[in-house]
């Protein structure tokens, strides 16, 4: 059993309060994903993040296939960190942790995902030319897109 990790960081010009509004509030995650993706939530966004909640979205990662991917979240410490865990869609493990930390003029996002592909030898053969690249591309994307929000951290 193969598990994979990626692990991201950034900083933005903004208040804790300010980054965790955002970052927390699941109606955010459409504005972070590439328009590719075709990006919907179906339904759990309607309030604050708490643990315990269900998201439940349709994206399409890989050639035009819509897929239905259900997240909980799992842990929330206000201000300090959340871990959403996929619960049904294209990953045999999904465990994402988003932490932030003030830092002098602003804050620090740090990301850690572990997850694992299905489809076994399969899944590991296609990870290093078809996945790895995507959720580059994706988180690539998330951090333009924050810079272009929220600014250049100095």
């Amino acid at each position: 059993m193969k598990i994979y990790s990626l692990h991201t960081k950034q900083k933005l010009p903004i208040t804790l309060e300010e980054a965790w509004k955002f970052l927390s509030d699941p109606k955010n995650l459409k504005t972070i994903t590439p328009d590719y993706m075709g990006f919907k939530t179906l339904s759990g966004d309607d309030r604050a993040m708490f643990p315990g909640q269900i998201i439940q979205y349709i994206v399409t990662p890989v050639l035009g296939i819509p897929m239905k991917w259900v997240t909980e979240i799992t842990h929330v410490q206000d201000k300090v960190y959340f871990v959403d865990e996929q619960r049904f869609g294209p990953y045999a493990l999904w465990h994402h942790k988003h932490f932030l930390q003030e830092i002098p003029g602003g804050v620090e996002m740090e990301d850690l995902v572990h997850y694992k592909l299905p489809l076994g030898i399969l899944g590991q053969w296609v990870h290093p030319f078809l996945v790895k690249p995507k959720l580059k591309e994706i988180f690539d994307y998330r951090q333009k897109k924050l810079t272009e929000l929220f600014g250049t951290y100095n």
